[in-house]
């Protein structure tokens, strides 16, 4: 759990290894932190993205940093929420699992996340944050060569949301 920290902030402007997207389908650019990541990056980022083809909810495909601090991003679908009996839960786990794996093989040291899927896809925050914390705490278990991993909080209720998920993980 040391590994992780939690942090209010713009995740566009963190000077990490691989920022985490969370995107659309697409990978071509949207609201909420997807259209402040593509806004940030330049250009040059929609063309990359171009070339991939889009993702499926719970992969993840990365990309250069372009004008941001981060040297990558990676870029991942979270579910939409519909209630939680749809597989939400496990698409979200894939989610952060999938992003923490391809960060590993492209030499990522330090990653930072958004609240993967609690915008505009509906994902309960609270829940959301539990599948993280969970999730992320479980895959670095396998990949010890992670230094640190920022999540994220837009405001101070998902910061708070993060926080308390993290002390209930640790008890």
């Amino acid at each position: 759990m040391d590994k992780i920290e939690i942090i209010q902030g713009d995740i566009t402007k963190l000077p990490v290894d691989a920022i985490v997207n969370a995107a659309n389908s697409s990978l071509l650019g949207g609201g909420g932190v997807d259209g402040a990541i593509h806004r940030a990056a330049g250009p040059e980022l929609v063309f990359e993205c171009r070339l991939l083809g889009g993702c499926k909810t719970g992969q993840a495909k990365i990309t250069k940093g372009y004008k941001l601090a981060a040297r990558h991003i990676i870029h991942t679908v979270g579910p939409v929420w519909r209630g939680g009996t749809s597989g939400e839960p496990e698409q979200l786990a894939s989610c952060y699992e999938n992003s923490l794996r391809i960060g590993a093989k492209n030499g990522c040291k330090t990653l930072a996340f958004p609240a993967i899927s609690t915008g505009i896809y509906g994902y309960p925050a609270s829940e959301a944050a539990a599948v993280a914390i969970t999730t992320i705490e479980q895959t670095l278990a396998e990949l010890p060569e992670f230094e640190k991993i920022f999540l994220v909080a837009f405001d101070s209720e998902a910061k708070v949301n993060l926080e308390t998920a993290l002390r209930r993980a640790m008890s």
